[in-house]
């Protein structure tokens, strides 16, 4: 009797074990490659502020790659509750196949992107090559490492910075074509994502400067130990939003659409918007951005919209295949 009793309880401590197991909620986010240590620090801090406020335990798993990789994979099949990208057009494209909602830009502030950032210059330590700005990227002794514009949003945005830079000055588009078709003739190897550019300039030694968003500067010092760069600011570049959407798809099928919700509105908190600055990452918090005044160099920044009409745009003119890109880009040809 006192073995059947055992049992029966014992059977009934792994049944609650089970349900306990299952009660725990898993989210998916795939991002883009550059905001891994960003994340790093916002899912504990999300976990702990979802379990105080609702008292559910939550696990939070991360997938890193190219943005617009990471869209495809979204749409091939990639169970992620949500994506957080560094460019519009990826979740358009994923609004396109029904798989984000059609109005996901208006679901969340200011545009569904609750941080910006922009295209600086990563240069090696003492800066050697005496690079300041935009034009010094078309010497022909300088080596430029960006990503390719058809696989992250990394970088469109430097393709669209230099463009804009041209433009901003007074430049016609011919002007802007010629100088980015020599800047892209400085690029040795195409990165496929921000983190991968990163390495090709850092561990692969290619390169006099990458171009890439302003929070890799800390993330290289992080990573790669403080004082191999230098991050050199141009006079002029451009707003990069990091925009936000729930995977409608994959909630409704697992039932997240609460928690994922959620999990896009911390990003808005003081709290994460400490974490965004603490990463180099512009707040869209008035208060916070102004606490950070000194971390964010001021320079001359540029909308997408006023130059371009839109990312989409600029994705049908510049970027998709036999587009403007295509035309001053020739793999192997220098």
């Amino acid at each position: 009797m006192n073995f059947k009793i055992k049992n029966i309880l014992l059977g009934a401590a792994l049944s609650l074990s089970a349900v306990g197991a299952m009660a725990q909620t898993t989210l998916l986010n795939a991002s883009y490659d550059v905001a891994r240590e960003f994340y790093k620090d916002i899912n504990p801090a999300f976990i702990a502020h979802y379990k105080k406020t609702t008292g559910k335990d939550l696990k939070i798993d991360q997938a890193h790659g190219g943005s617009s990789a990471q869209a495809r994979a979204v749409n091939d099949g990639l169970d992620a509750d949500v994506v957080t990208f560094n460019t519009t057009t990826d979740i358009d494209f994923l609004a396109g196949t029904g798989v984000v909602a059609k109005d996901w830009a208006k679901r969340f502030p200011d545009n569904a992107a609750p941080t910006i950032s922009t295209s600086i210059f990563l240069v090696r330590k003492g800066n050697p090559k005496n690079i300041k700005d935009w034009d010094d990227l078309v010497r022909p002794d300088v080596k430029v490492v960006v990503v390719n514009p058809k696989t992250g949003g990394n970088g469109r945005y430097t393709y669209l910075a230099a463009w804009g830079y041209i433009k901003k000055k007074g430049g016609t588009d011919a002007q802007a074509a010629e100088f980015v078709g020599k800047l892209f003739k400085n690029v040795p190897v195409l990165g496929k994502g921000g983190r991968d550019a990163t390495t090709i300039f850092l561990q692969r030694n290619i390169g006099d400067v990458l171009v890439t968003f302003e929070s890799e500067s800390l993330s290289v010092d992080r990573e790669f130990g403080a004082g191999k760069v230098d991050a050199v600011y141009p006079s002029i570049s451009i707003i990069a939003e990091n925009p936000v959407a729930v995977v409608e798809r994959t909630v409704a099928k697992k039932g997240t659409a609460e928690v994922a919700k959620a999990y896009l509105d911390f990003l808005y908190t003081d709290e994460a918007q400490e974490i965004a600055a603490k990463h180099a990452l512009r707040p869209r918090s008035p208060a916070v951005l102004k606490k950070h005044a000194a971390q964010f160099k001021p320079l001359q920044l540029f909308a997408v919209q006023e130059l371009f009409g839109s990312l989409a745009e600029a994705q049908k003119v510049h970027f998709n295949d036999g587009g403007q890109f295509d035309k001053i880009y020739t793999p192997g040809a220098r």
